[in-house]
């Protein structure tokens, strides 16, 4: 019961601090008159992905970096089959095949270079630094691409989100997103104890659910704002935040030991959910597409749990 509690305490920390923490970041940049679509993918999907990286930066501490590497790679799953398959469900989402550029075949690449790189069932420290290697080099070109456009950034909105609550926020939020990672990781290596489940496992279905709230939040209040490519946009940046630098980090840390069949069919599942989202010729990802990405995240879990 103690581990249930830690797990469902860190859900709500992992909500409120996510959902703080993004409000600091996008304040921030609107503020300094940055596109959404630009913050979307980078600052916003940095802020979705701290609980992700607390978690594995935590376990990696701990000598378990396999429930960091579950809960990256799982919650690429989550982000889009589960939550773009539930936001789905409402409508189909206009968007453009801009939105699905240079980031978007860079999260399709990503998976399979870390099945590469896993194909011997580790991955070693000189590994993990060409994750974040390649992980660097795309933000540093994400920032360039976003200073190009400081000065069109007409789409715009004013914020009443002043600087020194921007900051506030911050702080408050990044604490709830440590103390988050902390309490997930007691709660699922007790449940992994309890039950003899691999931790794995664990990390790739109920951590990564969790973390991924802040993801969650972001996609429904985008939609209900009429901003769905904000929501686009922070998924597929937290894709490749979770599968280059979370894993990075975390390998940097203690190498990492997984069954290939394991991280396989997690990163195969990913690659599914990510080519779905692709909008028809008109921009549009229709409805059913939601139902497809669902019966895909059902199938993954079941999947995890039977192997």
């Amino acid at each position: 019961m103690t581990d249930l509690a830690f797990i469902l305490a860190a859900v709500l920390l992992a909500a409120a601090g996510g959902e703080a923490f993004l409000k600091s970041i996008l304040g921030a940049a609107l503020h300094l008159r940055v596109p959404k679509v630009v913050v979307a993918t980078t600052l916003a999907a940095f802020a979705t992905s701290s609980p992700e990286l607390t978690v594995s930066t935590v376990a990696a501490l701990a000598g378990q970096p396999e429930i960091g590497l579950g809960d990256a790679l799982g919650s690429n799953i989550v982000n889009i089959a589960l939550i773009f398959g539930l936001a789905l469900l409402y409508g189909g989402v206009q968007t453009s095949r801009q939105d699905f550029g240079r980031d978007f075949y860079l999260a399709l690449a990503v998976p399979a270079l870390s099945f590469f790189l896993i194909f011997d069932g580790r991955i070693e420290g000189a590994e993990a630094l060409l994750l974040l290697a390649v992980f660097f080099a795309w933000l540093v070109w994400s920032v360039r691409s976003a200073l190009r456009k400081r000065e069109v950034a007409a789409d715009v909105e004013a914020t009443e989100v002043s600087a020194g609550m921007s900051l506030l926020l911050g702080v408050l939020g990044l604490g709830a997103l440590i103390a988050a990672g902390r309490l997930f990781v007691s709660g699922a290596t007790g449940i992994a104890t309890a039950f003899a489940v691999d931790t794995y496992v664990i990390g790739a279905i109920l951590v990564a659910i969790g973390t991924s709230l802040p993801e969650l939040v972001t996609v429904i209040l985008s939609r209900l704002r009429g901003h769905d490519d904000v929501g686009v946009g922070t998924l597929i940046g937290s894709n490749l935040f979770n599968g280059l630098a979370i894993v990075g980090v975390a390998g940097t840390i203690h190498p990492i030991v997984a069954p290939m069949s394991e991280v396989a069919l997690t990163l195969a599942c990913g690659i599914v959910a990510l080519l779905l989202l692709l909008p028809n010729r008109s921009g549009l990802i229709v409805r059913g597409r939601g139902f497809l990405l669902l019966m895909l995240y059902v199938g993954f879990v079941w999947a995890t749990l039977t192997s």
